[in-house]
């Protein structure tokens, strides 16, 4: 800006033009809308005097110089900063982003299913044999399988299987004994071979000492005494075991 052009601005403004100095302030340009309280140039550029005051019109006001614009605030904002409101010198901070929404609490996990506890199990089937025999029947090596063999499947473990031998009341108790044995031990024979661990069995014989309680026998022929005694010839297996 030359020295012609500084007095023929303060001419319009009515005011002296003061020395140049050679470090200029920054330009202020205006949005040339409304009335201009500030002297500018053909590029709307606010003049300044030497010492970086901006020139001022007959219009000025403080009102004017917080109302005009130069760029996005007043053009006071850099003439006349102690002038005009400070907030109108200063850009807008930014609004706080929303906090965002707590996410949703996870859903509680299912409660796993209980594990299966174990029960102890008790299995049990009974023989029976033919008077003064120890050979096991037919019928007798059904219940085995059936009631005991087929079912220790379905344990997870097993503690014990007790074979007990009986015999009924006719003859002496040695003999019975022995014969009670006998057949304790031939069902354990048949019970090691369809698959029992032998470790697991173990024999007893109580000869006439267990009648059946319900057995109630009295004064007949030797026949009819044989044959209303046939419950007590009998050997019972009682398996001890957890359930799966």
């Amino acid at each position: 800006m030359n020295l012609k052009r500084l007095a023929v601005l303060a001419a319009v403004a009515g005011t002296s033009v003061l020395s140049i100095s050679t470090a200029q302030a920054a330009d202020v340009m205006v949005d040339g809308k409304g009335e201009i309280p500030y002297v500018i140039d053909g590029r709307k550029v606010v003049a300044r005097s030497g010492t970086g005051l901006c020139w001022r019109t007959g219009y000025w006001s403080p009102a004017a110089a917080s109302t005009a614009m130069a760029g996005e605030f007043p053009v006071g904002c850099a003439c006349d900063g102690d002038i005009v409101p400070k907030d109108k010198c200063e850009a807008p901070k930014p609004m706080a982003a929303p906090a965002p929404a707590p996410a949703p609490a996870p859903a509680p996990a299912p409660a796993p299913a209980p594990a299966p506890v174990a029960k102890p199990v008790s299995l049990g089937a009974t023989a029976h044999f033919d008077f003064d025999k120890s050979v096991l029947k037919p019928e007798g090596k059904a219940a085995l399988d059936n009631d005991v063999v087929a079912k220790m499947g379905s344990l997870s473990s097993v503690k014990s299987v007790t074979v007990s031998g009986h015999s009924d009341r006719i003859g002496n108790a040695q003999y019975n004994q022995k014969l009670s044995e006998k057949r304790a031990e031939v069902v354990k024979s048949y019970l090691i071979g369809q698959g029992v661990d032998a470790n697991l069995i173990e024999t007893f014989g109580y000869g006439k000492t267990q009648p059946v309680p319900s057995v109630s026998c009295g004064k007949m022929s030797r026949a009819k005494l044989i044959e209303c005694l046939a419950p007590n010839r009998r050997t019972v297996v009682e398996v001890k075991g957890m359930s799966k």
